[in-house]
């Protein structure tokens, strides 16, 4: 199995942002992992065993170590979890080759993480579709909307005209459990969908199309089914490797190029519906005024 080198501090990283962008884990957990695995990358950096040498001899003695420190049981116990699952983490993603902390203790290996795409191919992929008939309109507006809010797919297809806000650039979105978070509107999405509700939507209109905001040939609300063969066929037309490319991947690439911009964890777990803001974002700390300036001045494609 290939893989690529990495230090200590990029595999840390790495590993937490998986976290934070497919698992959602709060600010705390984030902050406790980086904390287990600094004290770890510490333990193994003094005695100059490198990430692709780590061995179950070293982890082991590592552990045995804390175990005669005296900490606490369930500080031990957290600390061989972020183990076990950073090294699961990195075997599957090919940056080891095996995994030296696979009998620490048994446990469920990481979900492979989905490639981001580069913001050179989301771009490439975005200015591919033209924007000239009405699926053309739709199937742009989709890939933005996808890319620009970082929403769910089943969350994309339940979106209806009234949750639009063109005045303010928001939308409102529901997501898992009915919980709803209103999440901003950027430049090019905002260009998008003006050019499909005038030029795409219109054709689509039937009497079984309701306030559904994404329609198919039939006039019927876009399935996820939809989506996902539209996402298919525009990434083979613009000669990308569809393997690569799914729905679910344009939601962790708008939360990874966000990060990789500066933007702050707490926003971006907003942002994805992590949290739950509902309508008053009053008990999360992250206001409404600062998600939009957050979003705006981190999302690669949110300001013009």
């Amino acid at each position: 199995m290939s893989h690529r080198a990495l230090s200590y501090d990029d595999a840390v990283e790495e590993y937490l942002h998986w976290l934070i962008v497919e698992k959602g884990r709060s600010v705390a957990t984030i902050e406790a992992y980086r904390r287990d695995l600094e004290a770890l990358v510490a333990h193994l950096s003094a005695r100059n065993v490198d990430l692709d040498a780590v061995g179950e001899a070293d982890l082991a003695s590592y552990y045995q170590q804390l175990r005669g420190s005296g900490r606490a049981r369930a500080s031990i116990n957290r600390a061989l979890s972020s183990t076990r699952g950073w090294f699961s983490f990195l075997t599957e993603e090919a940056h080891l080759e095996q995994d030296p902390a696979s009998r620490l203790r048994a446990g469920q290996r990481a979900r492979s993480l989905p490639k981001p795409l580069t913001e050179e191919n989301v771009n490439a992929l975005l200015e591919s579709v033209p924007q000239s008939s009405p699926s053309d309109c739709r199937d742009r507006a989709i890939l933005e909307f996808l890319y620009g809010t970082g929403v769910r797919v089943s969350e994309l297809t339940g979106v209806r005209l009234g949750d639009l806000d063109f005045d303010e650039n928001l939308v409102r979105v529901t997501g898992k459990g009915a919980k709803q978070r209103l999440v901003p509107l950027g430049r090019s999405l905002v260009h998008a969908l003006d050019n499909y509700l005038e030029r795409g939507r219109p054709a689509f209109v039937s009497a079984v199309s309701k306030d559904a905001l994404f329609l198919n040939s039939r006039g019927g609300p876009l399935t996820r089914q939809g989506v996902d063969l539209i996402v298919h066929r525009r990434a083979l037309e613009a000669g990308l490797d569809t393997r690569s490319v799914s729905a679910h991947v344009f939601r962790h690439s708008c939360a990874t190029h966000m990060l990789a911009h500066g933007a702050d964890v707490r926003v971006v777990q907003e942002l994805l519906g992590h949290s739950s803001i509902a309508t008053t974002q009053v008990y999360t700390g992250v206001t409404l005024g600062t998600l939009r300036r957050s979003y705006l001045s981190a999302h690669p494609r949110a300001a013009g």
